[in-house]
C-alpha cells in the first residue's frame, strides 16, 4: 500500500467533460459525479435508471439520500454509456456472488466500480482488470482502535496504535478505504476471505476533495499522477426538489 500525506499535493484536479477519452491497456480513469443540488435534475436522472434502481429510489424516505442515490446511479450509467456508445437506460447489470455490479453485456471487457459518500461519488474505470474503489470523508470517531482490532490485520492495527494521536484519524481512513477497495476489487465482499491462492491487489490512495480520502485497488495500477481524472459535467440543470409524491 502506498503512503500518503493527506495535506500534500495528492489532491485530484478534475477535468470537466461529457465525453470519454480512449482507455489505454493498463490505464485507469477516475470520474467524479456531482450528487448535490448542483448536479443534474433528479427528475431527468430517473429516466436513465433501470426498474430495480427506480424501485429502490422509491423506497428511500430521506429526500437527500434519495436524490444523491439517483444522481450517482444516473451518472454511473451516463459514464458507462460514453465508453460503450449506448444510451444510459439501455445498460443492463449483472451481479457477482457478493452483489458486485458488472455489465451484463460487455464485449469490450470494461470494468468499473462506484463509491459514494455524502455528496461525493466516484467511478473507477478499467480495461480488462477488475477494479475496486472506496472513498470516505474524514470525520472524527471514538472507536478507531476497536474497529481496527476487529477488521484490520495485526500489522495494520499495530501501525494504527503506534501512530501519534494527531495523525491517527488519517491513518485509520487510509487503512479502511484500502480494506474496502481490496474487497470490492474481486467482488468477494468485506467479510469474505480471499480465495485460496489469490494474490492481493495493489492499492493506491488519492485525495478526491478536501477532507476526503479514496483508495483504488487493482492487480496493477499506474502511478496516481498518470490516472485520467474526469468530472462528469452536468448537462440538464440541478437544484430541483421533490414533489408531493416524494420522488419527483
Amino acid at each position: 500500500m502506498n503512503t500518503l500525506n493527506l495535506t500534500d499535493s495528492n489532491l485530484i484536479q478534475w477535468q470537466s467533460t461529457n465525453s470519454a477519452p480512449a482507455l489505454a491497456p493498463g490505464g485507469l480513469h477516475l470520474w467524479h459525479i456531482r450528487t448535490d443540488s448542483g448536479g443534474d435534475r433528479v427528475a431527468t436522472c430517473l429516466d436513465d435508471l433501470g426498474e430495480h434502481q427506480r424501485s429502490r429510489a422509491h423506497g428511500m424516505h430521506h429526500a437527500g439520500y434519495r436524490e444523491r442515490y439517483i444522481r450517482a446511479q444516473s451518472g454511473l450509467r451516463r459514464i458507462l454509456g460514453l465508453y460503450l456508445g449506448v444510451p444510459p437506460r439501455t445498460i443492463d447489470f449483472a451481479h457477482g456472488p457478493a452483489g458486485k455490479p458488472m455489465l451484463e453485456r460487455n464485449p469490450t471487457g470494461l470494468a468499473f466500480n462506484l463509491t459514494t459518500t455524502a455528496d461525493l461519488a466516484l467511478v473507477a474505470i478499467s480495461a480488462a482488470q477488475e477494479v475496486g474503489i472506496d472513498c470516505e470523508r474524514l470525520r472524527p470517531r471514538r472507536d478507531l482502535d476497536a474497529i481496527a482490532r476487529r477488521m484490520f490485520s495485526r500489522e495494520q492495527t499495530q501501525l494504527l496504535l503506534d501512530t501519534p494521536a494527531e495523525e491517527r484519524l488519517e491513518c485509520f481512513y487510509r487503512a479502511w478505504t484500502a480494506l474496502e477497495a481490496d474487497a470490492k476489487a474481486d467482488g468477494r465482499g468485506l467479510f469474505r476471505p480471499r480465495a485460496p491462492g489469490a494474490h492481493p491487489p495493489q492499492v493506491m490512495h488519492c485525495i478526491p476533495a478536501p477532507g476526503h480520502v479514496a483508495a483504488v485497488a487493482r492487480a496493477a495500477l499506474p502511478p496516481v499522477g498518470l490516472w485520467v481524472t474526469l468530472e462528469l459535467q452536468p448537462t440538464r440543470g440541478g437544484g430541483d426538489g421533490v414533489s408531493s409524491d416524494g420522488l419527483i
